[in-house]
């Protein structure tokens, strides 16, 4: 597919274009008055930056390591279901886009082609995301079958007990959705984790969704390598805090033993950079990386972390740092935003300010 966008805001027309009024609704959508949505882009909006001047920042250096393993940038391509609804090769398209920018993608248990196939795709260290969808045998066999592949690391995703109210998708679409397989979320627990890493060994284990320092604390005395902050892109709880606020509070009480991912509203290059500064290990991309792939599959995606990358490159430049061990919270603050929060406001260019 030949790409013809130059900037995030042609890009999100694009796939705007490319997609049917449903598969827009899904990716841009949120739980019920999407409260937790506007609320994650509100939060990052709520922080500026602090530059310092008259460093040399020749040659800024944005690659991190998550986990031991090297990122290009301290972003991570975040689980998302149904990527086949939105470019033609589903996760081997996703796949392919982190071999060649030098990412690690998670693959959610809902995408196809299977996990088989995907993990043998490329070479590079993945993540495989479990929704529970049976007991604890279902789990083992999944799990057995994420090992054998040889998949770097396994996430659990914990915020989804029961599926959200997701008001602006058709009522057929949602019920569709609300499958008795589902009800096997609602019985995950701690006694959950147990079950997977007694399959999964060594591997990295990290639960995504968690969303208090209470939890995140207990996270880590279960033995959890990463800590992913996330609410779901608001997809699920109505009226959460916005992801960045939690964060601080997630890096006190995990307090080094653990990494901290977030997600959530983050689609530009300053927002990394918050995030960072705040303690974070890496960030999530969800929506943007959707957006990328409608507007143009694998190549789409390659062309936006391109851009992400020159915004971080620009935004570290511009506030004095060349790596991320020179950055620390003294280069951000409070303030308060100056425009309405939405899933679409760090894109101020767009016709009529928003796409609908």
């Amino acid at each position: 597919m030949a790409i013809n966008f130059a900037t995030p805001t042609e890009m999100l027309v694009m796939a705007k274009r490319a997609l049917s009024d449903d598969e827009w609704d899904y990716i841009n959508g949120a739980a019920e008055s999407e409260t937790s949505l506007r609320r994650n882009r509100q939060a990052l909006d709520c922080f500026a930056l602090r530059p310092r001047v008259l460093r040399d920042v020749r040659e800024p250096d944005a690659s991190s390591k998550f986990q031991n393993k090297k990122l290009r940038m301290p972003v991570l391509l975040a689980p998302m279901g149904g990527l086949q609804r939105f470019t033609p090769n589903g996760g081997n398209d996703v796949d392919d886009a982190a071999e060649e920018f030098g990412l690690i993608n998670f693959i959610s248990t809902v995408t196809a082609p299977t996990l088989e196939e995907i993990a043998a795709n490329s070479p590079h260290p993945k993540v495989f995301q479990v929704y529970v969808r049976g007991d604890d045998d279902w789990i083992r066999d999944l799990v057995r079958r994420v090992v054998k592949a040889k998949y770097w690391g396994v996430a659990l995703t914990v915020d989804s007990a029961f599926y959200g109210n997701r008001e602006r998708l058709h009522p057929s679409l949602i019920a569709s959705r609300r499958v008795p397989a589902r009800d096997f979320q609602k019985g995950v627990t701690w006694d959950t984790l147990k079950v997977i890493q007694d399959e999964i060994g060594d591997i990295p284990f990290m639960l995504k969704g968690i969303q208090t320092a209470e939890d995140a604390a207990m996270a880590v005395e279960h033995g959890v390598q990463v800590v992913y902050i996330s609410n779901h892109g608001g997809r699920q709880l109505d009226y959460t805090l916005g992801n960045i606020d939690m964060l601080p509070e997630v890096v006190a009480a995990v307090d080094g033993r653990a990494e901290v991912v977030v997600d959530g509203g983050f689609t530009r290059g300053t927002d990394i950079v918050k995030a960072m500064a705040m303690g974070a290990t890496a960030v999530g991309i969800g929506r943007l990386q959707a957006w990328a792939l409608a507007a143009g599959g694998r190549e789409g995606l390659v062309a936006l972390l391109h851009m992400l990358e020159t915004e971080i490159h620009t935004t570290m430049g511009l506030i004095g740092v060349k790596n991320w061990s020179e950055l620390d919270e003294s280069y951000i603050a409070k303030t308060i935003p100056v425009r309405e929060a939405h899933e679409h406001s760090a894109f101020p260019h767009l016709p009529g300010g928003r796409l609908v």
